[in-house]
């Protein structure tokens, strides 16, 4: 997508770091970051068109907030300017179309789980809803004291739709992630570290340091070695131990290949 589509989505994309390093900033700062389907739909297609040469995916919220969710004036037909998506939309759909569309939406998050990178959520002030499922689709999360993640959806009257079911139970278990998502209640950054959910708090001021100082680790090892690790921990907690012992070898087969062929190690 070009700058000018991304910008009209409320995205921002930066490749630094000879293209190793993307960046992909909510750009809604006056709105808290809240998100809409053409956010959604935009974050999708940057995720198929990203450079084969991202190793590390960060992804962060301008202004005061990583994002507050839904932006709720799209909730309803009627909430937006003609021509404009709207998730009250789904409501005139049938039962296929609107899964479809959902479907649709979720491909917005789930693309930050593509072994080729590792992707990084920065997370401050609200990350709620589906601010709080974005995070959740990134592999590690790095967030700051006074950071406020909260399900929301339960209020609304609805699920988590977005991806965030998985991720949230494979980091807190299934008690804790059933407890966050029926009382919508807040958690903050040393709690969020407690449980699983952040590796790491720290000061507002100082979440830039701690997410380059992350990156900068992330960026040191072969890509090819960081993708044949994050594919076989992702699916680790679903295979027998034979199943991932196979796996294990087949991988550093290829690794043992591609250091005698000279490759990176």
């Amino acid at each position: 997508m070009s700058p000018d589509d991304l910008a009209r989505a409320g995205l921002r994309l930066d490749l630094d770091l000879d293209g190793a390093l993307a960046t992909v900033t909510l750009d809604r700062p006056e709105k808290r970051n809240a998100q809409t389907p053409t956010m959604w739909r935009a974050l999708a297609a940057l995720g198929a068109d990203l450079p084969g040469s991202v190793r590390v995916v960060v992804l962060r919220g301008a202004g005061a907030s990583f994002s507050a969710g839904l932006d709720r004036s799209l909730l309803l037909p009627g909430g937006a300017p003609d021509g404009v998506e709207v998730v009250g939309d789904l409501f005139a759909l049938d039962d296929a179309a609107m899964a479809a569309t959902i479907a649709d939406y979720q491909a917005g998050f789930t693309w930050l789980h593509d072994p080729r990178f590792v992707s990084v959520a920065a997370v401050h002030g609200h990350a709620i809803g589906a601010g709080f499922q974005l995070a959740l689709a990134c592999d590690l999360r790095v967030v700051t004291d006074d950071v406020g993640f909260s399900m929301k959806e339960s209020v609304l009257g609805l699920v988590p739709d977005l991806g965030g079911t998985k991720p949230l139970v494979e980091a807190v278990g299934y008690a804790r992630a059933l407890e966050l998502c029926a009382t919508a209640r807040t958690v903050q950054g040393p709690e969020a570290v407690a449980i699983g959910l952040a590796l790491r708090s720290v000061p507002a001021d100082a979440l830039d340091a701690a997410v380059q100082e992350l990156v900068a680790a992330l960026l040191g090892p072969a890509p090819e070695v960081v993708t044949e690790t994050k594919a076989l921990l992702q699916g680790a907690a679903g295979r027998e131990l034979a199943e991932q012992c196979r796996l294990e070898r087949e991988a550093q087969v290829r690794r043992f290949r591609a250091l005698g062929a000279g490759g990176p190690g």
